[in-house]
């Protein structure tokens, strides 16, 4: 007997051509979301970026170069199965990407933390990375802006990674010996060795909306000092309103911000 095969009229919907909002649950068209600097048009949700989506948001066309693309984490601890971590990565070199930009009429030297790889952690890769790049602003008389999205150090490269927190923070004493400008833009999340080193040291530190800021968990923190901890505490809008964060930028107008800011620092100078 003769069997009929009955074709499904259902189209397949090509991979990432929309994307669903983790806070309202709304399925957005991909295209749309772009157009909107990836903020959920219905609730206003700040989708994540990648380290490649964030320059080209903030910086000028083309005008990226990147630096130092060759300096690579090691697993000098042998810790278990983290060169097999590292070597998934593909493309992707380390938790922060550097390099020159330019935004508006700025040259600038830039550091853009990618939390996609490995939680943006910051080992010494990292930490070597932001170090060269600041020392290359201070040969070339240029601003610093360092994006921060991550979760602290990395425990898989222990006492290394801490290191890199005075490692970073001495290097920035120097940039700010030049009186050369460095603007600090946090992103969500931005917490731990990182929170706790340079991403705190800018002469303006920026946050976007909303973003999740701070050295240890709120869980954590309520654990240890045993009380309940006020709403939003750890958002920029609380850090703001205590005078740790000096601007909330809406994603749509940070480069905007970022322009005034160096006209404003460049200028005083």
């Amino acid at each position: 007997m003769a069997r009929h095969v009955v074709k499904s009229s259902k189209k397949e919907i090509p991979e990432g051509l929309w994307a669903k909002c983790k806070k309202c649950e709304q399925i957005i068209y991909q295209k749309k979301l772009d157009e909107n600097f990836r903020i959920c048009p219905k609730c206003g949700y700040y989708f994540r970026l990648n380290a490649g989506e964030r320059i080209d948001q903030l910086f000028e066309k083309g005008s990226f170069k990147e630096l130092g693309a060759n300096i690579v984490s090691i697993d000098s601890l042998k810790f278990p199965d983290y060169t097999k971590r590292l070597n998934s990565y593909g493309a992707h070199k380390d938790a922060v990407v550097t390099g020159e930009a330019m935004i508006g009429s700025h040259d600038v030297a830039v550091c853009v933390m990618d939390f996609e790889y490995m939680g943006g952690s910051m080992g010494s890769a990292v930490g070597e990375k932001i170090v060269r790049t600041v020392e290359l602003a201070i040969d070339k008389n240029l601003p610093v802006i360092i994006v921060s999205a991550s979760g602290g150090a990395r425990m898989q490269e222990g006492i290394l990674s801490l290191m890199q927190m005075g490692k970073t923070s001495a290097a920035l004493a120097l940039l700010a010996e030049k009186k050369l400008p460095y603007i600090s833009i946090l992103t969500d999340p931005t917490t731990g060795g990182v929170a706790a080193s340079f991403a705190m040291l800018g002469d303006i530190i920026v946050a976007e909306p909303n973003a999740l800021i701070g050295f240890a968990g709120p869980r954590v923190i309520e654990q240890t000092i045993r009380q309940k901890l006020p709403d939003g505490f750890q958002l920029s809008e609380f850090l703001l309103s205590h005078g740790i964060v000096d601007v909330i930028s809406e994603r749509k107008d940070l480069k905007a911000t970022v322009i005034r800011l160096l006209d404003y620092l460049t200028a005083q100078a």
